[in-house]
């Protein structure tokens, strides 16, 4: 006869963990929950779950693309931003060994916020072990949030004898039928005389996100991207541009980030899952400079 009361006796604890999580929240903290920290610390995010809102910077809320960046960034905001983001919802689907957590975002206020990457760094990453001649395709140049929209933050996870733990989180931002306010830049190099410069860039794009993905891994981590649409530098997608952009979805590759970003991203969602009120993002240390730039030069 098989004895089930160990088995039961976990399963029931497991569940008890998730709904104590929820009904006290901040009870079991997250390692990044708002909780002080002896090193040095970035911004704190401050979430309402509610229609009251908490505002919140939006180089706060972007911060964790310096975060998972592996080179050198600007972090560039245009003057007089008024763009703020606060979380104001919080859903969860659980069942006897996974959760889904959904939390509702929304940006509001005008401008924009910038994140160019270092391009001699970011040509240096990618061409490393490229075989000889071959051109360098879809760099990444910088990521922006333009104007305002909505979006979610999926943290989805297992539960097991130690409770609920996150291992995977989606950061969408085209919620409400609203479209993204994110667009990537991405660029080509070829190569002259067996090197790799910026200024022989070309075929130089830009790209409308609808999402970017993290996920629990033990090698070197990378974050996905789904592309609504694809155009030309300055130029609009049209409807060729969203279909091109359902073709590139086929074929873009998941970036590398760094083991710090792609943790403090599976932090951020364990923070929504046990509902606290407060996320502290850690230090990162590559950020080139802070400044602001004029909206209509852009």
């Amino acid at each position: 006869m098989i004895c089930l009361l160990p088995f039961a006796a976990v399963f029931d604890k497991s569940v008890s963990n998730l709904r104590a999580a929820e009904s006290n929240p901040g009870s079991e903290a997250s390692p990044q929950g708002g909780q002080p920290s002896e090193k040095p610390a970035g911004p704190t995010l401050k979430m309402s779950y509610s229609n009251k809102p908490i505002d919140n910077p939006i180089a706060s809320f972007m911060y964790f693309v310096p975060l998972i960046s592996p080179t050198p960034v600007d972090n560039i905001s245009s003057a007089g931003n008024e763009q703020q983001v606060d979380i104001i919802s919080r859903e969860i689907k659980k069942n006897s060994n996974s959760f889904h957590v959904t939390s509702g975002f929304e940006i509001s206020g005008s401008g924009f916020h910038m994140n160019t990457f270092e391009p001699s760094e970011m040509i240096a990453e990618n061409s490393d072990g490229l075989k000889k001649g071959k051109n360098l395709e879809k760099i990444l140049d910088y990521i922006k949030l333009e104007g305002n929209g909505f979006g979610t933050i999926e943290a989805k996870g297992r539960i097991t004898g130690t409770g609920p733990a996150v291992t995977e989180v989606n950061l969408r931002f085209n919620n409400r039928g609203k479209k993204s306010p994110v667009t990537i830049g991405l660029y080509d190099v070829v190569p002259e005389g067996g090197k790799y410069k910026y200024q022989n860039r070309k075929n130089e794009i830009v790209a409308r996100v609808n999402t970017l993905s993290f996920e629990k891994t033990d090698k070197t981590p990378k974050m996905g991207i789904t592309i609504a649409s694809v155009s030309e530098k300055n130029k609009s997608a049209g409807l060729f541009g969203w279909i091109k952009g359902a073709i590139a979805n086929l074929f873009i590759k998941p970036l590398k980030i760094t083991k710090l970003g792609n943790n403090t991203m599976l932090d951020f969602g364990e923070t929504l899952l046990h509902k606290e009120p407060a996320f502290t993002f850690p230090k990162a240390e590559n950020i080139m400079e802070r400044k602001e730039i004029d909206a209509s030069k852009q």
